[in-house]
């Protein structure tokens, strides 16, 4: 699998990072085979969250043997320092590893959120402290807002933001247009989120993908064409699988068949993307 560097750290991450939630509420076997398979496909970025149901048990097992040949990642949702030392502790343990190659601030969104992690006693003192005692060695965070993710770019020399990069929110929303240039500009990695979402789902509409909060591509033509979009922005190091199985196989093969899009595909994929109900739209903040 191809690999690029992880800003400016040294590191070289596959292009395609493994989503924890592809082990959540799988057997143990069923867990050890998916990291087997992405292992053999050249994955070398594993990435997890403690809201991830069990992920984190069924990883930690499963990924074990292959501990000191991956760049694993890790976050936290909660706010204080006191909190997210709590998970940091908790984290570290289930995933049966004695330290976090990236961890990070989780779906960071509102104005609140920055305040509080910012602050006195708040989680980006455990980050740094972590950083220090060398249980973590890179920091980052993810963000579903974009006043949210400049503001922390603006407060702290992250060494990567994961962020949502894909096609629809992109040109019908404008989302990330101010994002990505200057996560560019402080010299972070952009580690790219939904790449496989298509669109929102509707009010009391049953998941069409039971580990998916939105509506994700259906078809293979679909999956690539929303990983060479994801792919081929300037400062994506890697795009983040989805949780189910059959997207993961197609982001696989799709990446194997990756070829930046031409201009009249480009022009083609924002017409498409017009009327699309978008999961992210920097439009409309909740910031």
């Amino acid at each position: 699998m191809d690999t690029r560097p992880y800003g400016n750290t040294g590191v070289r991450l596959s292009v395609i990072g493994f989503g924890g939630i592809l082990v959540m509420n799988e057997t143990a076997l069923d867990s050890d085979h998916v990291v087997g398979r992405a292992i053999d496909a050249g994955i070398n970025y594993f990435d997890v969250a403690p809201n991830y149901g069990n992920a984190q048990t069924m990883l930690g097992p499963a990924l074990e043997p292959y501990r000191k040949d991956v760049f694993l990642a890790c976050k936290t949702e909660l706010r204080t320092a006191a909190e997210a030392q709590n998970d940091l502790v908790n984290s570290l343990k289930l995933l049966r590893t004695n330290h976090f190659d990236l961890y990070q601030l989780h779906a960071v969104t509102t104005k609140a959120d920055v305040d509080t992690i910012l602050g006195p006693g708040g989680a980006m003192e455990t980050l740094m402290k972590a950083k220090q005692r060398g249980d973590v060695r890179f920091l980052g965070f993810s963000a579903h807002s974009e006043e949210a993710a400049l503001e922390l770019l603006k407060a702290y020399p992250f060494d990567s933001i994961l962020f949502p990069v894909n096609w629809a929110t992109w040109y019908a929303g404008d989302f990330g247009k101010k994002v990505l240039p200057f996560a560019r500009e402080r010299a972070a990695a952009i580690l790219a989120l939904k790449a496989l979402s298509k669109q929102a789902i509707p009010p009391n509409h049953p998941r069409p993908v039971e580990k998916a909060w939105y509506w994700p591509v259906e078809t293979y033509e679909d999956a690539l064409e929303g990983l060479r979009f994801t792919l081929g922005m300037e400062g994506v190091t890697a795009a983040v699988s989805p949780g189910d199985a059959q997207l993961f196989d197609w982001m696989l093969r799709a990446e194997k068949d990756y070829r930046p899009l031409e201009p009249e595909e480009e022009i083609r994929l924002k017409a498409k993307a017009q009327g699309i109900s978008l999961i992210f739209d920097a439009h409309n903040s909740r910031f």
